[in-house]
């Protein structure tokens, strides 16, 4: 059960939200929908989460994070049950494995595709290990938009349609308020972590920001990520109002709450990317 939980289940729909929308992008272009490239790119795409789930378990473990103090679920390496080496040993087999779709993905589509592979697995360590951690630097935000957004959205894209010479500027838009969501997921664990994460040097945008200001920059998450679907879908109204009054909601849910209370909101924020994911794949279905 602890290894299930060290997966982070309620926010593994950051992974399938953007192969549904670049999967449908790509589809579209390529006017059929290739389902073995896009199962590749689900399974590749939740290997490396979890895997990054994983070594951020074990380094902020290491680190004296996610203490007895965290106001989150309990973490298993520094609730001592699990260890950091074998989180560690956890997390190359869980990253070594997203390696089999990334090279069948690369055989289909192309080289480049296993690069940007290579790349997530690197970003997977460094989020939270290595020289300069990402995570304690105020860049984790930085890394789940770009890895989410425009990496998980235009490489499924790209295995649908690897022929296409250069993609819409509309998937870009849809790229990146995916991505957007992604970090509003991010950005409330860090928000309810933010005094735990102080104490320990963890310097996230939450600790960096403060209290208000980290609210009013969650709130531009959930407004770029309407701007960018306005641009992406040509200002289609019903999305618009969608995810208008979802993204509103959820900002108010995070604004009136601290502490345990903000837990359900991670999984909230996850189940808004998710039904935006498919009202935007059901547009070019």
């Amino acid at each position: 059960m602890i290894w299930l939980q060290a997966t982070r289940p309620k926010t593994l729909l950051a992974s399938v939200a953007p192969v549904i929308v670049g999967s449908a992008l790509g589809a579209s272009a390529a006017g059929q929908w290739l389902w073995l490239p896009s199962l590749a790119c689900l399974v590749g795409a939740l290997l490396i989460q979890i895997g990054t789930n994983f070594a951020n378990d074990a380094f902020d473990g290491l680190h004296g994070a996610d203490g007895p103090q965290r106001h989150g679920p309990q973490r298993a390496v520094a609730s001592g049950q699990i260890t950091a080496r074998s989180m560690l040993w956890a997390t190359g087999a869980v990253l070594l494995l997203a390696l089999i779709p990334g090279i069948y993905l690369a055989a289909i589509a192309g080289w480049p595709l296993l690069v940007l592979g290579i790349i997530s697995l690197i970003c997977a360590i460094a989020y939270t290990g290595g020289p300069f951690p990402l995570a304690y630097h105020g860049l984790g935000d930085l890394f789940v938009w770009v890895f989410f957004g425009f990496f998980a959205v235009l490489g499924s894209a790209w295995v649908q349609a690897p022929e296409l010479a250069s993609w819409p500027l509309a998937w870009w838009w849809y790229a990146s308020a995916i991505g957007l969501q992604a970090s509003v997921i991010i950005a409330v664990n860090n928000h309810r972590d933010r005094q735990g994460d102080h104490a320990v040097g963890k310097r996230t945008l939450a600790v960096r920001l403060g209290t208000r200001k980290h609210l009013a920059y969650i709130a531009a998450l959930h407004l770029g990520a309407w701007i960018c679907l306005g641009l992406g879908s040509g200002w289609s109204w019903p999305l618009l109002v969608f995810y208008g009054l979802g993204g509103a909601g959820h900002w108010l849910f995070v604004a009136s709450r601290e502490g345990r209370a903000l837990n359900p909101g991670l999984g909230l924020a996850a189940i808004l990317e998710l039904v935006t994911a498919i009202c935007i794949a059901s547009w070019y279905a």
